[in-house]
């Protein structure tokens, strides 16, 4: 397979779309200062996006910080999302419907969040995707099964990813793309949980609030 570097723009923009979802966030919903998630992504998103493409002679440390940033976004969406099941269960009407428009922005970061986790894990990561590693897949997409379905040396893309992500964040289950590795698998249960936990919580308490 022809290498073909993998962009690195659409990844560095979902990181600033959670973190502008995140600074939408009522104070309530948020653990420290609602500033530090923030700059703790901005920082190290500066020299990440010095270089337009990841590919295979990269320096480990991007691949370990790009790690490192979906994860504290991870673990900040996970807290937000506990912080708003409480809110939830004890908020009157009126502030009941300020937190269902706030539980939107939970849903959403949660599916750009493992979108990226995806798109980073999947045969070890873009960079090595984009040097044309043929390794076992975590993840099947249909083209691979078919190919005749695709142009010759199909390779997902993020947007490949972030819609696996979206259809497990609304269905609860893997839709085209299946997964295949523990990991993977992993990946797919732990959106689900938290996807499940947010719609469920905040379509019981939008049922009580219309009543």
């Amino acid at each position: 397979m022809t290498p073909r570097p993998e962009p690195r723009w659409p990844a560095s923009l979902a990181l600033v779309v959670c973190v502008g979802l995140y600074i939408v966030l009522p104070n309530r919903l948020v653990v420290g200062p609602k500033w530090l998630l923030p700059v703790l992504i901005a920082l190290p998103l500066i020299p990440l996006s010095a270089t337009r493409h990841r590919h295979p002679n990269e320096a480990p440390w991007v691949r370990r910080l790009t790690l490192t940033l979906i994860g504290i976004i991870t673990l900040a969406n996970i807290a937000s999302m506990a912080l708003l099941v409480h809110h939830l269960l004890v908020a009157n009407v009126s502030q009941g419907r300020n937190l269902i428009y706030s539980a939107v922005s939970v849903w959403l970061t949660n599916v750009i969040v493992y979108g990226l986790w995806l798109w980073e894990v999947d045969r070890g990561g873009p960079h090595l995707r984009a040097g044309g590693e043929t390794g076992f897949p975590d993840i099947q997409f249909p083209q691979m099964e078919n190919p005749q379905l695709a142009p010759k040396e199909w390779r997902p893309r993020f947007t490949d990813y972030l819609y696996t992500s979206f259809a497990n964040g609304t269905s609860f289950a893997p839709a085209d793309a299946m997964p295949l590795t523990l990991k993977a698998k992993t990946l797919f249960a732990s959106e689900s949980i938290v996807s499940l936990i947010t719609i469920a919580v905040v379509a019981a308490r939008a049922v009580n609030i219309l009543k």
